[in-house]
């Protein structure tokens, strides 16, 4: 298989996200082939000022990966294994001119990785592999060598306990887990977006709509905002919702208003769950040119964007949707029946997952390769960052 980027959010002890994490998911990948990939990546990478961790695991290691070009965001891991090969002093000359920000993928070589003289800025700890006591045994003879986080973190539990034992972030999907029982209903300030995306959605004279908006003051502010900002891409600045219409058209609105009802959590986590609702939406929308009609890339945007509704809005899925005029293929795909937007969404999940072959697979059944998935995560991760405020 070709090489596949899945991900994981970085997560601080706020709930919000500081860093990405990229592994790098290709069977018998040379670190030449690696390299390559990545260098062909250059014009699509993130250009925001957080941190992008790439982890190497599955990819041969050595020094052939510092010829990539990394872009400044970078963050390299490296486990302990090439500080005690033959060649490690060529190695840590080699980082040291590089002047890389590294971070060590904590193992049983740490003794040689750690007294080699190497600047690590962080060091990684697998949750699966060491238990919380561990953790704070393992931190406290470590802590002058970086900074510690934990990675592939899959529970809340887990989460508590890392922070607990004194790690400063951790990476994994543990946001996933629902961090309360789900309520019977919207509350109001939801509920009145779900009126306002329904007057769009049948397409209601614009004065209703705006008459709408104006109910909430905070509502219309944030539209304008999310309509105006780098992730939309117009050259003029959008005034009012009269204005918005004007230039956009329902169609387009009833995209752009979708993302106020994704961000209308007040969770703890929610910066993070709208993070990756936009960077799934950005992403199914993307891997939808050239396998679906125009017409239905903002529907893919839209699943992408709803696929995490019930954990944003603190309702089961069927009651996030029952109040909202969506076309069938939407409610299909999020209500797990399947349909034509399934298997993008399929694809997005498998992405957030640690399977590069499942991925690797499920791109496959819609007939795209490495690349063209990595390019569409990566400007989905792009997209998803600017549009954070």
């Amino acid at each position: 298989m070709s090489l596949f980027m899945t991900r994981q959010p970085v997560i601080n002890r706020q709930g919000k996200i500081i860093a990405t994490r990229l592994r790098l998911q290709g069977e018998g990948e040379t670190s030449a082939s690696a390299v390559d990939a990545l260098n062909a990546l250059t014009e699509c990478w993130p250009q925001s000022d957080r941190s992008i961790f790439v982890n190497f695991d599955t990819i041969a290691g050595d020094m052939g990966l510092l010829d990539w070009i990394a872009p400044a965001n970078v963050t390299f891991e490296l486990p302990g294994a090439p500080f005690a090969a033959e060649n490690a002093a060529e190695l840590v000359a080699a980082l040291k001119e590089a002047n890389l920000s590294l971070c060590y993928d904590f193992d049983a070589q740490a003794a040689q990785a750690l007294g080699s003289g190497t600047q690590f800025r962080f060091i990684g700890f697998d949750a699966t592999t060491y238990s919380p006591a561990q953790l704070k045994t393992l931190l406290a003879k470590t802590q002058p060598y970086g900074i510690p986080l934990a990675f592939n973190v899959d529970t809340q539990q887990e989460f508590k306990a890392c922070l607990d034992a004194g790690v400063s972030a951790a990476a994994g999907w543990f946001v996933k887990q629902p961090a309360s029982t789900p309520a019977k209903q919207l509350n109001a300030s939801q509920a009145h977006i779900v009126r306002v995306l329904n007057l769009v959605r049948k397409n209601a004279d614009v004065k209703e709509v705006e008459a709408a908006l104006k109910q909430d003051v905070a509502l219309s502010y944030k539209l304008l905002r999310y309509i105006n900002s780098a992730g939309f891409g117009l050259s003029c600045e959008v005034q009012s919702f009269k204005h918005a219409v004007t230039i956009l058209g329902y169609d387009k609105l009833n995209k752009w208003l979708s993302l106020l009802l994704v961000t209308a959590s007040k969770d703890p986590m929610a910066p993070t769950l709208m993070h990756t609702a936009l960077t799934r939406a950005r992403l199914m929308e993307q891997l939808g040119h050239g396998l679906v009609d125009r017409s239905e890339y903002d529907n893919l945007f839209i699943t992408g964007a709803f696929s995490m509704l019930d954990l944003l809005l603190g309702v089961t899925m069927e009651d996030a949707l029952e109040a909202m005029h969506l076309p069938e293929p939407i409610l299909d795909a999020l209500l797990g029946r399947g349909g034509m937007y399934a298997p993008f969404l399929d694809l997005a999940k498998a992405g957030e997952g640690n399977d590069g072959a499942a991925f690797a697979d499920q791109a496959g059944m819609l007939g795209l390769t490495g690349e063209q998935v990595n390019r569409a995560l990566l400007t989905a991760l792009n997209f998803a960052d600017q549009m954070e405020m």
